[in-house]
């Protein structure tokens, strides 16, 4: 991972620099919330809209076309090789989240699967015990204690909150893809079957969600809920209430007497 350092910019290098001061400060810190406020509500559905009808017009029968031609086994090593894609900034929020068990786990498991899984094609480290995790910056943000904002829909790539958002920027220059020495028609072809390729996979859950009474609320609880399990490592807390327990009782009135004939 660090020989990929030496070639970030600077700004990102700048950046890097920061997180790995802050994690010292941080690690004690109690995890940030993903709350579900939505203050920005209209302009969330007006976003949640447009993107709606770009993935009906556009990506969604792309994806179909893409499902129906392709065999499973060659969808299963796509997705193999995308999610190897994504490990660096997996391994490297592993320890700026405190983490370093982990991270070295992974480190082994983006070996194994880089060399011995023909450039990750094939997942032989989860049969030997090198089972896969998912860890982006906006993640390792709220382990140090970064609250989440307000929940806001992103054009094209959907629920995000104020937090993860611009988190994103951080773990793309964390991607192979960016220093790789390859044609950029290359490489967007290859962002282009990621993106193709995730949307195939969701086909599946399309009518849960159109039969939701409210789509976009539908959306944007099961996404807060999800990114609470990814922060808590599959075990959130339950939500903290105020406790109303000491309060006086309210004093009791006595019932009125029954009136006698």
């Amino acid at each position: 991972m660090l020989f990929l350092i030496g070639r970030v910019p600077a700004s990102v290098r700048a950046i890097a620099m920061v997180a790995v001061l802050l994690v010292s400060a941080g690690c004690a810190t109690t995890p940030g919330r993903t709350h579900g406020e939505d203050p920005w509500q209209g302009m969330n559905r007006g976003i949640y809209k447009f993107n709606d009808t770009a993935d009906r017009i556009a990506l969604k029968p792309v994806a179909k076309g893409y499902r129906k031609i392709t065999p499973r086994w060659i969808r299963t090593g796509v997705g193999n090789f995308f999610a190897n894609l994504s490990y660096p900034a997996t391994i490297m929020n592993q320890f700026l989240q405190g983490k370093p068990g982990m991270g070295l786990r992974d480190a082994g498991r983006f070996l194994m699967n880089t060399t011995i899984g023909v450039g990750g094609l094939l997942d032989v480290a989860t049969p030997v015990g090198l089972t896969a995790n998912d860890e982006d910056f906006g993640q390792t943000l709220a382990v140090w204690g970064v609250g989440s904002g307000p929940y806001v829909t992103l054009p094209f790539f959907g629920p995000s909150s104020l937090r993860d958002a611009p988190s994103r920027i951080f773990d793309y220059f964390l991607g192979p893809l960016v220093y790789i020495d390859i044609p950029w028609e290359t490489e967007w072809g290859l962002r282009g079957l990621d993106i193709v390729h995730s949307r195939a996979e969701l086909l599946p859950l399309d009518a849960t969600l159109q039969n939701a009474f409210d789509p976009y609320a539908f959306m944007r609880d099961a996404w807060v809920q999800q990114r609470e399990f990814q922060i808590y490592d599959g075990n959130p807390p339950p939500e903290e209430y105020e406790d109303f327990s000491d309060e006086e009782p309210a004093p009791e009135t006595e019932e009125p007497a029954p009136e006698t004939p």
